[in-house]
């Protein structure tokens, strides 16, 4: 009786921001503006510090990936999240959905550790000015954000992949308005406490261990100043 209830997924339904139909076109223009002020702004950044040979210097290298890293999520949810507002039944596609989940996860990891990268960069100016130009060479600066790129898109595959095997029951309802990882995971039939668990650890080891290269680089920065 529970095969019955197994299902084969080729398309998901989004819930999407709202399910009030006067809010629809209101919620489309605001959305859509600010998605258009985020591609122009990080677009002209990301422009500006590659094209201006004045600009090629470790701060602007690592002032640009942030841009690029808001660039990317944004381009991932907004565009289909605005085509939801004006389309009666809010579909994605499974390899859509899978695509959106593992950019998402992806770009999410990889802004935690180029903010460590960019403290790291600040500890180094101000602790450091004498070897700052030894120190924060072209190759460690490019194995600075290689290297969270690399780390976030084998998470951000595993993820995915474990989760998008799975065997899907019941609804293939999505409550949220792009593919997560955590509203999938309650429409699973198998495997979901052990994603559950490893997203808890995984997401706490990133978080904590950013946070104190952080928080550790700017007490460096304090100590040095006073």
């Amino acid at each position: 009786m529970g095969q019955q209830n197994l299902t084969v997924l080729t398309e998901f339904i989004l819930t999407g921001v709202t399910r009030h139909p006067e809010l629809q076109y209101p919620l489309l223009r605001v959305f859509l503006l600010i998605y258009m002020i985020t591609v122009v702004g990080n677009l002209g950044m990301i422009i500006l510090t590659k094209m201006d040979s004045r600009l090629h210097t470790p701060m602007y290298f690592f002032i640009r990936h942030p841009a690029v890293i808001d660039l990317g999520n944004s381009t991932v949810i907004c565009p289909k999240m605005l085509v939801n507002f004006v389309v009666d039944k809010n579909t994605i596609s499974y390899y859509a959905c899978a695509t959106q989940m593992a950019f998402f996860i992806l770009f999410t990891i990889s802004e935690l550790f180029i903010l460590s990268a960019m403290a790291y960069y600040c500890y180094v100016a101000v602790c450091n000015p004498l070897l700052y130009n030894v120190i924060m060479s072209q190759r460690l600066c490019h194995v600075l954000v290689g290297v969270p790129y690399l780390y976030s898109t084998l998470q951000s595959l595993m993820f995915t992949i474990k989760t998008l095997t799975s065997i899907f029951c019941g609804s293939n309802v999505i409550s949220h308005f792009y593919c997560d990882d955590v509203p999938l995971l309650s429409m699973l039939c198998s495997n979901s406490q052990e994603i559950e668990l490893m997203l808890m650890i995984f997401s706490a080891f990133n978080l904590i261990s950013s946070l104190l290269v952080v928080l550790l680089s700017y007490l460096l920065i304090l100590r040095a100043i006073f």
